[in-house]
C-alpha cells in the first residue's frame, strides 16, 4: 500500500508545480482592488477617475481600470427607484472616462437607457397589471376559504395585500418579470467589459 497524504503534502505539491507568481501576476493582485476602491469612491464621493489614475505609473493603469471597471459595471442596474437611476448615471460615467472606445461605450449605453425606458414605461404597467390579477386571485382563494369554514363570507373584508403568502407571491413574480430585463441587461454588461 503507497503512502497516505495530507491535504497539506497535497496542497503543496499544487503550489509547487504552479511555479512562481510573474511580476505581471502580482502587478495584478496588488492593483485590481486597487482599482476597485478607487471605483467604491467614485461612486460615494465626487472623485474625478482619470485625474486619480494620473496618480500611478503608466503599467499598472491597465490593473487599476480592470478593477475600477468591474466594480462599476456591477453597479448598473434595473432603474427601480431614482436611487437606482443615479447610481446607474454615475457608473455609466466613470466608464466611460475609462474606456477608450467611447463610440462604443455609447453604441452600448443606447441599448441599456432602451431596456431602461421600455422598463419604467411598459414594465411599470406590466407590473401594477400582474399585482391587480394577483390581488384578484387571492382574494378569490380567501373568499373561498372562509366560506368553506364559516359557510358565509357576509361582511368579512381581509386585506390580502398585507398576507405573507401574497408578499411572497408578488415577489417571485416581480423576480420573473425581472428576470427578462436582467437578462439583457447582463448581455450589454458584457460587451462594456470587453469594450476597450
Amino acid at each position: 500500500m503507497g503512502d497516505i497524504k495530507s491535504a497539506l503534502e497535497i496542497a503543496m505539491e499544487k503550489v509547487e508545480r504552479l511555479g512562481e507568481a510573474t511580476d505581471e501576476e502580482r502587478l495584478k493582485w496588488k492593483y485590481v482592488p486597487e482599482g476597485e476602491r478607487l471605483a467604491a469612491k467614485y461612486l460615494k464621493q465626487n472623485l474625478n477617475l482619470v485625474a486619480e489614475l494620473s496618480n500611478y505609473k503608466e503599467n499598472v493603469i491597465k490593473y487599476i481600470k480592470e478593477g475600477a471597471t468591474d466594480i462599476l459595471i456591477r453597479n448598473i442596474n434595473l432603474p427601480k427607484d431614482d436611487l437606482a437611476r443615479r447610481n446607474n448615471k454615475k457608473a455609466m460615467e466613470g466608464l466611460k472616462s475609462l474606456k477608450s472606445d467611447k463610440i462604443g461605450v455609447e453604441n452600448i449605453y443606447s441599448k441599456m437607457r432602451s431596456i431602461f425606458n421600455h422598463y419604467i414605461e411598459q414594465g411599470e404597467q406590466q407590473r401594477k397589471q400582474a399585482y391587480e390579477r394577483l390581488k384578484v386571485e387571492f382574494e378569490a382563494k380567501i373568499q373561498q376559504a372562509i366560506q368553506q369554514q364559516l359557510g358565509s363570507v357576509a361582511g368579512i373584508k381581509i386585506n390580502v395585500e398585507r398576507q405573507p403568502q401574497f408578499q411572497e407571491e408578488w415577489r417571485k413574480i416581480q423576480t420573473q418579470l425581472d428576470s427578462q430585463y436582467i437578462k439583457l441587461l447582463d448581455e450589454y454588461k458584457q460587451e462594456l467589459s470587453a469594450t476597450a
